[in-house]
C-alpha cells in the first residue's frame, strides 16, 4: 500500500449559487487506502494485491525496481507514510537523480513525489511528478491508473477542467472502468467545468449503481439538475435529502434553494420558516435567505418586516444598506410610510453613493416634508447621484 496518509480535501465541490440561498455540494478526497477499501473487484493478483482495473486494455510493463535501491525506496515509503513529509522529500529527489533507478524506480518515486508535494501544499509540483510517473509508463496498473485519477483530480482543484477532463477521458478509455466512485469524479470534474448537464448521466449512473449512495453524491447530483434548468428532478432529489435528516440545516436549504430555483417561493419560505420556529436560523445570511424570499412574493410585505426586525433585534441580521433598504420598501408597499422614511435615513448614510438619499427625498416631498426633502437632496447630491437634476428640483421648491 504507498499511500495511507494523503490529504483528504483533494475533490471538492464548488458551491452552486441558486437565487438568495446556495446548494452545497461536498465531497471528501479518496486516499489511496479509502479508495482500496472501497474496490468491488473481487479478482486478486498471484501476490494476493486486488486487480482494481480488471478490464483495462494497458498491458502491465515487465519493468522491475533496482534491488540496490530497495532499501532507501522502503524508507521513502515508510517515511511517507508516518506523514513526515518534509523528511520525505529529500528522499525522493536523492531516489530521482540516483542513476541506478530504473523506469519502475522513477514511476514510483514520482508518484509518492507527487504526493508528498500535495501534502506540502504544492499543487504545482504535484501535477508535474504525477505526469512524469504517468508518462515512464512502468507502474502496475493499480498504480498507474490510480495517479491518472490524482493528477485528474489537482486539476480539478485548480480549475484546470479542459485538462482534468482530457485526464479523465484518457483514464475511462484505458480503464474501462464503470466503478461508481470513479463516475463521480468525472461528474464532479463536468460539474465544475460548467457542464452540468454533461455531469448528470455519470451522477446518476453511480448513485444507480450504488446501494446506499453517499449523500455528497447526490447534492451534487441535485446541484447539477438545478443548473441545467431541471428543477423537477432537482426538487426531487432535495426532497428526499430533506426528508431523510429534517435536523440537518443544510439539508434544509439545499431544498430551500432549489424551490426559489423553481420559482416556487411559498414552499421555500415554508421551510425557511420551520427553521425560524426551531431556532437554527442562527446567520445573517439565514435571514437574508428569507426575508428576500418574502420579498419575492406578491403581499408578503408585512412577513418580511417581521423578519427583518427580529434579526435585527437578535443581532443576527447585520444593519447595512441591503438590510434597511429591504426594511424601507417593505414599508413603503405595505403603506407604512413614516415606518418606511426611517428605514431610509438609515439606509441612506450607508449607501455607496446618493441615490437612497435622492429616493428618501422623493418619499419626503410626496408626504409634504419639504424641508427634509431638501436636506435629503443635498445629501444626494453630496455623495453623487446619477441624475443630480432631480435633486436639484426638489431643491428648488419651496417651503
Amino acid at each position: 500500500m504507498l499511500s495511507r496518509n494523503i490529504k483528504r480535501n483533494l475533490l471538492t465541490l464548488a458551491v452552486a449559487g441558486l437565487l438568495a440561498g446556495t446548494v452545497v455540494a461536498e465531497a471528501a478526497a479518496q486516499d489511496m487506502q479509502t479508495r482500496s477499501e472501497q474496490r468491488r473487484a473481487k479478482q486478486k493478483k498471484g501476490n494476493g494485491a486486488e486487480v482494481r482495473y480488471p478490464d483495462a486494455a494497458r498491458e502491465e510493463p515487465k519493468v522491475k525496481s533496482a534491488p540496490k535501491l530497495a532499501k532507501k525506496e522502503q524508507k521513502l515509503i515508510d517515511t511517507f507514510n508516518d506523514s513526515e513529509f518534509e523528511a520525505a522529500k529529500p528522499l525522493a529527489e536523492e531516489l530521482l537523480a540516483d542513476p541506478a533507478a530504473t523506469d519502475y524506480d522513477k514511476a514510483l518515486v514520482n508518484f509518492l513525489a507527487a504526493q508528498i508535494a500535495y501534502n506540502l501544499d504544492d499543487n504545482a509540483a504535484a501535477k508535474a511528478y504525477a505526469q512524469k510517473a504517468i508518462e515512464l509508463n512502468a507502474l502496475d496498473n493499480n498504480n498507474h491508473f490510480t495517479a491518472m485519477q490524482f493528477l485528474a483530480q489537482l486539476q480539478t482543484q485548480d480549475d484546470q477542467y479542459a485538462e482534468a477532463l482530457a485526464t479523465l477521458d484518457r483514464f475511462f478509455a484505458e480503464t474501462k472502468s464503470q466503478k461508481p466512485e470513479d463516475l463521480v469524479i468525472k461528474g464532479n470534474a463536468l460539474y465544475r467545468a460548467d457542464k452540468p448537464a454533461e455531469a448528470i448521466p455519470f451522477l446518476k449512473q453511480a448513485i444507480d449503481a450504488t446501494p446506499e449512495p453517499k449523500n455528497e453524491w447526490v447534492q451534487l447530483l441535485m446541484a447539477s439538475y438545478a443548473d441545467a434548468g431541471q428543477n423537477a428532478q432537482a426538487i426531487q432529489l432535495a426532497e428526499q435529502l430533506a426528508a431523510k435528516a429534517p435536523d440537518d440545516k443544510k439539508a434544509q436549504l439545499n431544498l430551500v434553494s432549489v424551490y426559489q430555483q423553481a420559482d416556487q417561493m411559498d414552499k421555500a419560505a415554508a421551510v425557511l420558516e420551520k427553521l425560524r420556529a426551531a431556532g437554527q436560523l442562527t446567520e445573517d445570511r439565514d435571514y437574508r435567505q428569507l426575508y428576500i424570499t418574502y420579498a419575492n412574493m406578491d403581499g408578503k410585505e408585512k412577513q418580511a418586516i417581521a423578519v427583518i426586525n427580529e434579526g435585527l433585534q437578535k443581532g443576527v441580521l447585520k444593519p447595512d444598506h441591503q438590510t434597511y433598504i429591504a426594511l424601507a420598501q417593505s414599508y413603503y408597499y405595505s403603506e407604512q410610510i413614516p415606518q418606511a422614511i426611517d428605514a431610509w435615513k438609515k439606509a441612506a448614510p450607508l449607501a455607496p453613493n446618493g441615490e437612497t438619499y435622492l429616493n428618501l427625498a422623493r418619499v419626503l416631498h410626496q408626504e409634504g416634508r419639504i424641508a427634509e426633502a431638501k436636506q435629503a437632496a443635498q445629501s444626494a447630491l453630496d455623495k453623487g447621484v446619477k441624475k443630480p437634476e432631480d435633486a436639484r428640483r426638489i431643491l428648488a421648491l419651496k417651503n
